[in-house]
């Protein structure tokens, strides 16, 4: 499994790299047209989830990965839902990098995408779901691409890492509020959107922060220790 979740079957990767795309090229291009954007924005989000879970499928995961997948989505998912009363800190979200770091991004991806499917049973269903799957996704995604800079920088790398995954997926998960909720819009709405979720970013960032500082090399260890178990396995 190794090698095929670290990089393997490449037919995937344009879609997950059209989603990095609207993720980040949506407010631009909203800003652009002047329309409110808030139908087609969910219509997007949710035909590119659509797109890189049939590319996962099409890939032919092995059983073994598909079971790794649904455990560390559970795990995460389960993990999210007790920190639920602390506003912004999510450990889904370390889970789902150390996911991509370990495994690669295809994994990564998929973890991140089930934890938040998963957990919104227990703290709700709704619009915003979708864009918690691609931001989650893309947090285990992008680790997996960044994994050889983020195995040598260490604990510091990783939780500027997930610093950084705090702001991005507070950005992310706020395209559904601006583009559904707010007119006219604009880049004001925007600014206004992002300033009343500043707190929860913030406190989402510096929990990442903690929890890679206290337990990113020993939960690296934990997983790095199932991925070799697992490749003896294979051979």
């Amino acid at each position: 499994m190794g090698n095929k979740a670290a990089g393997g079957p490449r037919r995937w990767i344009p879609a997950a790299v059209a989603a990095v795309a609207l993720a980040l090229g949506l407010p631009a291009a909203v800003l652009a047209a002047g329309l409110n954007w808030g139908a087609f924005a969910f219509a997007s989000v949710a035909g590119l989830l659509l797109a890189v879970v049939l590319a996962y499928e099409k890939s032919g995961p092995n059983a073994r990965e598909t079971a790794l997948v649904a455990s560390l989505g559970a795990v995460a998912a389960a993990g999210r839902i007790p920190f639920a009363v602390l506003p912004g800190v999510q450990p889904v979200t370390f889970i789902c990098i150390l996911s991509g770091m370990v495994f690669g991004a295809r994994t990564g991806f998929a973890v991140g995408a089930l934890a938040a499917a998963l957990s919104n049973f227990a703290l709700g269903q709704g619009p915003w779901t979708p864009w918690q799957m691609l931001a989650w996704g893309l947090a285990g995604a992008t680790a997996g691409w960044m994994r050889g800079p983020l195995a040598r920088t260490g604990r510091p790398g990783l939780a500027a890492f997930g610093v950084i995954w705090g702001y991005l997926f507070g950005l992310i998960v706020n395209m559904w509020v601006w583009t559904s909720s707010f007119y006219p819009v604009d880049l004001r709405s925007l600014l206004a959107v992002e300033a009343t979720s500043l707190a929860f970013d913030t406190a989402h960032a510096a929990g990442n922060a903690v929890f890679a500082l206290l337990l990113g090399r020993e939960a690296r260890r934990v997983l790095e220790r199932f991925r070799a178990r697992i490749t003896v396995e294979k051979t």
